[in-house]
């Protein structure tokens, strides 16, 4: 099949291919923003209390180009040196990065809440010279740093930036109340003075002189994969690949993100590839004002954020939206200028998308991608041709293809493999060439997800090949299970793996986390008895206290199996501190 049947179901204000780009890498991007945006704020960073500080782009632009200077006349690094980054989001957040990226250096970016054990594996396998660490968490640093490459570390401040009253009460809060300040016992650069170094040694010349020879094809990050089915590994994004996908998910938003004026509440974490792209590059682009929340759980510390700021487009995964359903303060005083919300990482499930547009009184659209795909590949057009339950269809410039385990691409309606291809595909897995000829066959990404597509061109996730249950010789995906039980009154989150079973191979159970009132176990498998085939319904289920889930919000059903294969525990380990 060659068909793209897509090419039709754009909406009427977005073309389907991609104007040639005239970046020749993000700082050029970044700093055409900040010349068009200089005065506007453009991070605003809010407390769960709601203390606030805000850079504008004129800010973010000088600061950036200060810590590029610290990076390469300072500690000396040279072109296409890796510089780990571990912080939630905040202020400091979008300044490190630009700064790594005008430097002509290598973004390496690190969930902050990662054991020592990850953070070796991270640092080591990347080579990192540099690390930026937000200081809550640098008690780790003396079992981590012997065994990495790191030379340099720079300390962070979570309230860098903000005015110093507010910043002094943060400050104090955290060392007397929370007790959330370790000792830093590893030589370190506080973040102001590296700044303050920056700034001394910059200059118009060397800052050109650090992008000579950067072009599309350089590599500007290295993005773990989550790890959640198997070893982690960096995914090598160029320059070319994030300014491709920014560029693809702005034209393919077309009027709904108007330039100079949104207001983009962002929850999920600026190191996650979701809300780096579509939140920090994107919405920067188009100059709107990114409210940084530095940790969404619970789900009330986004309260003031709503309460204070005049958000009209909202970014997350189905647990963050999910939850917000479930907040009486949500739901009392839903956001008044919201104009859109998008939603990717995980399933979006139906129920939630419709609950979303009753209680807001906008669409909520599902995209779809991978971190080895910048990360976004398709999603659902603003217009009446959107097809809710659907990723959507394929971004301008994007080829998507169902195939089989031979490679050939199956008929509409027949599920198969994903397979990508476009300007936001990966250049490769660093230092693995055998996984990345594995994954790139004849010009194609083969993402590992299965999906329809049906003669519109729209595609329906099925599930995550290797999530896939085997019962009696049927292929059972737990996305199907796990949509019809959370329409059930009570549900508020649901994983569904396959167990071990003497006589059908695997046998399907289903873990919830339930409200107040839960529904009864036989009302659960009663329920699914009339919606699914007999195969396809839980053979047992549990009620948990929570799910194991990934930085931002998605649960991990590879962990959900192997301790469910181990125990029945009543609920299943966070991964490390809560941020604060």
């Amino acid at each position: 099949m060659t068909e793209r049947p897509w090419m039709q179901r754009y909406a009427d204000d977005v073309a389907p291919e991609l104007p040639a780009i005239s970046y020749d890498n993000l700082p050029a991007m970044i700093r055409e923003a900040a010349t068009e945006y200089g005065p506007q704020i453009a991070f605003t960073q809010c407390m769960p209390n709601g203390m606030n500080g805000s850079l504008t782009y004129t800010q973010v632009d000088e600061l950036s180009d200060h810590f590029a200077a610290y990076l390469r006349e300072v500690i000396g690094l040279g072109p296409g040196d890796r510089v780990a980054v571990q912080m939630p989001n905040c202020l400091t957040y979008p300044v490190v990065a630009f700064g790594v990226f005008k430097a002509g250096c290598v973004l390496v970016n690190t969930n902050p809440l990662y054991t020592p054990t990850e953070m070796v594996h991270q640092f080591s396998d990347a080579g990192a010279k540099a690390l930026v660490v937000i200081d809550m968490f640098a008690d780790r640093l003396p079992d981590v740093l012997p065994r990495t490459s790191i030379e340099t570390v720079v300390t962070v401040r979570i309230a860098e930036f903000f005015p110093p009253v507010i910043a002094g009460v943060i400050r104090m809060v955290q060392k007397v109340w929370n007790r959330s300040l370790p000792p830093i016992t590893v030589a370190h650069t506080p973040f102001s003075e590296a700044l303050r170094a920056g700034r001394e040694a910059t200059s118009a010349e060397a800052l050109a002189s650090y992008l000579t020879g950067i072009g599309p094809g350089s590599l500007a990050a290295l993005q773990y994969t989550g790890g959640t089915t198997g070893v982690s590994k960096g995914a090598m994004l160029s320059h070319g690949n994030l300014t491709a996908n920014t560029l693809q998910m702005i034209q393919m938003c077309g009027s709904y993100m108007r330039t100079g004026v949104e207001v983009v509440l962002t929850a999920l974490p600026f190191y996650h590839i979701f809300a780096f792209t579509v939140n920090l590059l994107g919405f920067y682009r188009i100059g709107a004002r990114n409210i940084l929340i530095p940790s969404p759980r619970p789900p009330s510390n986004l309260k003031r954020a709503f309460e204070n700021y005049k958000i009209t487009w909202v970014t997350g995964v189905n647990t963050l939206f999910n939850a917000l359903l479930n907040e009486r303060w949500f739901l009392d005083s839903p956001p008044r200028h919201l104009r859109a919300s998008a939603a990717g990482g995980m399933a979006l499930f139906e129920s939630v998308a419709a609950q979303w547009n009753t209680v807001t009184g906008t669409p909520i659209v599902e995209g779809y991608g991978l971190t080895e795909t910048s990360p976004v590949l398709s999603f659902n057009p603003f217009s009446s041709s959107a097809k809710p339950g659907t990723i959507g269809i394929p971004v301008p410039s994007t080829e998507l293809r169902c195939i089989d385990d031979d490679g050939v691409e199956v008929e509409p309606g027949t599920p198969g493999e994903i397979a990508a291809k476009g300007p936001q595909v990966m250049l490769g897995y660093w230092q693995r060439p055998e996984e990345t000829a594995a994954s790139m066959v004849d010009g194609f990404f083969r993402t590992g997800d299965i999906a329809e597509m049906d003669a519109d061109g729209f595609f329906t996730i099925v599930d995550r090949k290797k999530d896939m249950i085997l019962v009696s010789g049927f292929n059972v995906y737990p996305n199907e299970i796990e949509e019809r039980i959370a329409e059930l009154p009570g549900v508020l989150e649901v994983g569904v793996v396959g167990i071990p079973d003497e006589k059908t191979g695997e046998a399907v159970r289903a873990y919830i986390v339930a409200a107040n009132t839960p529904p009864a176990e036989d009302a659960v498998i009663a329920h699914c008895r009339e919606t699914l085939a007999a195969y396809k319904v839980p053979r047992s289920v549990r009620f948990v206290t929570d799910l194991p889930k990934s930085p931002i919000g998605k649960i991990l059903r590879r962990e959900l199996r192997a301790q469910a294969v181990t125990s029945d525990t009543a609920s299943f380990p966070a991964r490390g501190r809560e941020l604060s």
